[in-house]
């Protein structure tokens, strides 16, 4: 049951996941002491698609959990319609609220323009949202929080994944001296607000770092850790993980400037083609990510 404080009354509250994700929406259903509620799923030949909610959802708050990515059924804009055609369903439905619960949420990369006539996915997928009806959108990790919050027009909640990390880094028992390194300047903030609190977990000092990057035409360059690093257990920490071309930059300059140990800590890990280099990569000690992205590495290695 859920207490709205709009009406003053007690409303019925209802999650609802799609077949591909439902893994983050059972442990959260879980935890509720609730049951997940039942969709009925339909693929047509044409490649069209109808999703509905199987159980009443009339005056209730309903929540619907999906993470945005591409896997090997389904594309992003695949996962992105299904989202914004039942969420429609559930408003026609008579839904009193509905919060997409989005741990991954697609297109944040392009939240402003870089070059003439460049699109603002960002802000786009922000409407769509609203289009349809949206009370709430709440998503972890986002590429650029400001972005995020400017774009929509509705509530728009904003979760983070540092503390969950910070506690497996402490259950590790690392005992060398740590130091937070950005792997670019935009990540710096991220990179602060993480040391911030693994400071104050450990209870004792981390530095910083970050590498320059530059981006030409999809060529990434650059090659020099700004910061202390030498005879220091590095912590990469950034957003996401999509080729790792970033990750693995950031671990070999840091390990040729005389790291002893480097982790990499990323929320939500994408491991898209290519990514197999990450793997391979002998400066890393250890990647740490979410479950936000249901691992679909092995099949772009296998294609």
């Amino acid at each position: 049951m859920a207490i709205n404080p709009s009406y003053n009354v007690i409303n019925e509250l209802s999650v609802f996941s799609f077949s591909d994700g439902q893994e983050i929406a059972a442990n959260a259903c879980r935890k509720l002491g609730i049951e997940l509620s039942k969709v009925e799923e339909r693929n047509f030949e044409d490649g069209e698609h109808k999703c509905r909610p199987l159980n009443s959802v009339r005056n209730q708050d309903v929540f619907v959990i999906q993470s945005l990515f591409s896997d090997e059924t389904l594309s992003v804009n695949d996962k992105l319609c299904r989202l914004l055609f039942f969420i429609g369903a559930l408003r026609d439905a008579g839904a009193l609220q509905v919060t997409a619960i989005i741990p991954y949420l697609c297109y944040t990369r392009k939240d402003r323009k870089t070059k003439s006539r460049d699109p603002v996915t960002t802000r786009y997928v922000a409407m769509l949202l609203e289009a349809v009806g949206i009370h709430r959108v709440v998503t972890l990790d986002v590429h650029n929080l400001a972005a995020y919050q400017n774009a929509f027009r509705c509530r728009a909640e904003h979760l983070e994944a540092k503390n969950l990390f910070i506690n497996y880094i402490v259950n590790e028992h690392i005992d060398e001296e740590l130091v937070v390194v950005s792997p670019d300047v935009g990540g710096i903030k991220r990179a602060e607000i993480f040391r911030e609190a693994l400071m104050r977990s450990i209870d004792r000092p981390v530095t910083s770092a970050f590498m320059e990057k530059k981006r030409s035409e999809g060529v990434v360059s650059g090659e020099v850790v700004i910061g202390g690093v030498n005879n220091k257990t590095a912590i990469i920490v950034d957003d996401l993980i999509s080729t790792g071309s970033t990750i693995v930059r950031t671990a070999n300059a840091c390990k040729a400037k005389g790291c002893n140990k480097i982790y990499a800590v990323a929320t939500h890990g994408l491991f898209t083609f290519g990514s197999d280099q990450l793997f391979k990569c002998d400066s890393l000690e250890k990647i740490m990510i979410s479950n936000s992205v249901t691992n679909s590495y092995l099949w772009w290695l296998n294609n």
